[in-house]
């Protein structure tokens, strides 16, 4: 087992998937037909009539709602898990999360405030794709399929911009003022990033603890295959809601 990403797994590791891909199907799948909301994206009923009901500059309510948002994204959590997985030191998060923060700050502001839309079904099976390639990634599957890396640092920016789309439609979905829009969108992104510090710093928190024990290294290979069974499954979640609403 390697220290920065599985390289190389024999048929022994087979058997490990089946159990806990079995188990996260389960729970997903659960998740998916209880939720009332749209799955990692819903926004709550109370926030909605807010959103709608309000005018002028409401900076801090709009950052509260940023940071909610992002820590209850689960899709959004699922693809930060995977990015920070062999990640061990200091510099390396803060350089992927980075570039994942330009992505899908950028975005989010453009698709808001020039009113670009896009099909949220479509978005969100592609933010679903990027948990499945960063699992993918994190197994060594390019360099085994392909024979190279991909660069990392491109691929989390370029899903850092579709993780960006997929806050916009939701926001979209509302009759937004325009008196202190440009504000309030601004105070809904800085709580994203504020969303997104504390739910990475407790994932951080809990993967350190993880990394000291021995099961870490017997569990990486199918931690990330049940990471990817989560990604297909968002992914199937939401172009199935693309092909009834089409």
């Amino acid at each position: 087992m390697c220290t920065d990403s599985i390289s190389s797994c024999d048929s022994r590791h087979l058997a490990r998937i089946l159990r806990p891909c079995r188990w996260i199907g389960l729970v997903s799948l659960f998740a998916i037909m209880s939720s009332n909301t749209a799955f990692a994206h819903g926004v709550a009923e109370a926030d909605a009539s807010f959103i709608e009901s309000v005018s002028g500059q409401q900076l801090l309510p709009f950052m509260y709602l940023g940071a909610k948002h992002m820590v209850t994204g689960y899709d959004h959590l699922l693809f930060l898990l995977g990015v920070i997985f062999f990640l061990y030191h200091a510099r390396d998060v803060t350089r992927y999360v980075t570039l994942f923060a330009i992505g899908h700050s950028s975005t989010l502001l453009y698709g808001v405030l020039s009113g670009t839309e896009v099909n949220p079904y479509l978005v969100d099976a592609i933010i679903g794709f990027s948990v499945v390639y960063k699992a993918l990634d994190n197994i060594g599957a390019y360099r085994q399929w392909f024979g190279f890396q991909p660069d990392t640092r491109a691929a989390v920016l370029i899903f850092g911009f579709f993780h960006g789309f997929g806050l916009a439609t939701k926001l979209q979905d509302f009759t937004l003022s325009e008196d202190g829009l440009v504000a309030n969108i601004l105070a809904f992104n800085v709580g994203v990033e504020i969303g997104q510090m504390l739910a990475l710093s407790v994932i951080l928190i809990l993967m350190n603890l993880w990394r000291r024990s021995a099961s870490f290294e017997r569990h990486a290979f199918s931690t990330n295959a049940a990471l990817m069974t989560a990604g297909f499954l968002l992914i199937g979640y939401q172009l199935t809601g693309y092909w009834l609403t089409a």
